[in-house]
């Protein structure tokens, strides 16, 4: 009975062993951690690469970050620049492949309008209730 209890616990394991299969096993691209020979392009990628914000990590941008994912930002970025691609175009590249929120200069659309509407509307809501209170008190 005890071998059985163990088998089938096994067995009920098994699948949370799984995601470790998946791990990065490929070495990382050949720009994600190599500048560019030309420093004028090494400049450009730079500073694109500091206004792109890394999906794995959310909280860093693709020049800051070491996960496996921002690498191989990095290296496309590197890759595209120093192919002859203005940097504005391979933000709009990796915009159109992952969404508005890679870039963490978001351009005004119909999906990013809020994000420039809403302060400005908590704001003047807040200046018009405070002038509504200095105005009762008095």
């Amino acid at each position: 009975m005890r071998r059985l209890v163990a088998l089938l616990a096994l067995i009920l394991a098994l699948p949370l062993a799984v995601p470790v299969l998946g791990q990065d096993s490929l070495p990382p691209a050949p720009y994600a951690y190599q500048q560019l020979d030309d420093p004028a392009l090494e400049a450009k990628a730079q500073d694109l690469m500091i206004t792109l914000r890394c999906l794995k990590c959310q909280s860093q941008s693709i020049a800051d970050s070491d996960a496996p994912m921002a690498g191989d930002m990095r290296h496309q970025v590197r890759t595209r620049i120093a192919a002859g691609e203005d940097p504005e175009e391979v933000r709009a590249w990796l915009v159109s492949r992952y969404g508005d929120y890679v870039s963490y200069k978001p351009h005004l659309s119909s999906s990013t309008w809020p994000l420039f509407a809403i302060p400005l509307l908590v704001v003047l809501v807040a200046g018009f209730a405070i002038t509504r209170r200095i105005k009762a008190r008095k």
